[in-house]
């Protein structure tokens, strides 16, 4: 503001004409009007410093309400840094869980599979291939639910055998219902 004073002082006395000097009424009335707009120009920055100062308060009475204090750069980077190890840790409580979850269920695969394996060791075994040696005549039959291979040879008088050998069954104990066999007739051999 002063500066412009200055300024404005100079440009006044630039425009008075060489070698006119301008009177000290002039100069006094244009000093009491520099004086006036900087004494209005104070008080308004007063009130804006007291409004800051007041904004100020208030902000800080906020802040400090909602949190007990501060926190500085280095607090929130150790804070930080503590939660990752947290995380890192659960991380490999995390992974001990799944290991031994695991663990259990191999264990489980591994008894299923042991399981199945004595199934199928108790089984007779297939023939490597079926022979033409059945009577050729027969009727067919459809599978009801429950039947087993030796209840429809005895069912229908048949043998097993030439049963096995007509259908070319490879694994006798897998007939289901509603499957329709040949049954040769041992008569007709």
């Amino acid at each position: 503001m002063l500066t412009r004073l200055f300024f404005a002082g100079a440009l006044l006395g630039a425009t008075a004409a060489p070698g006119q000097t301008t009177s000290p009424q002039v100069e006094l009335a244009n000093l009491r009007e520099d004086l006036r707009g900087l004494v209005q120009r104070v008080g308004e920055l007063s009130l804006r410093v007291e409004q800051l100062e007041r904004q100020n308060a208030e902000l800080r009475d906020k802040v400090s309400a909602d949190s007990p204090a501060y926190a500085t750069l280095s607090q929130l980077h150790d804070a930080i840094t503590e939660l990752k190890r947290a995380i890192n840790a659960g991380d490999a409580v995390t992974a001990e869980r799944a290991t031994a979850q695991i663990k259990r269920l191999g264990e489980a695969t591994n008894a299923a599979m042991d399981s199945l394996a004595r199934g199928l060791a108790t089984r007779p075994t297939v023939p490597a291939s079926f022979t033409d040696n059945y009577a050729k005549e027969g009727v067919s039959y459809t599978v009801q639910k429950g039947d087993t291979l030796a209840v429809i040879a005895k069912k229908t008088g048949g043998r097993s055998q030439d049963i096995i050998n007509a259908n070319k069954l490879t694994d006798p104990s897998r007939i289901q219902a509603g499957q329709t066999l040949f049954i040769p007739t041992p008569e007709a051999k």
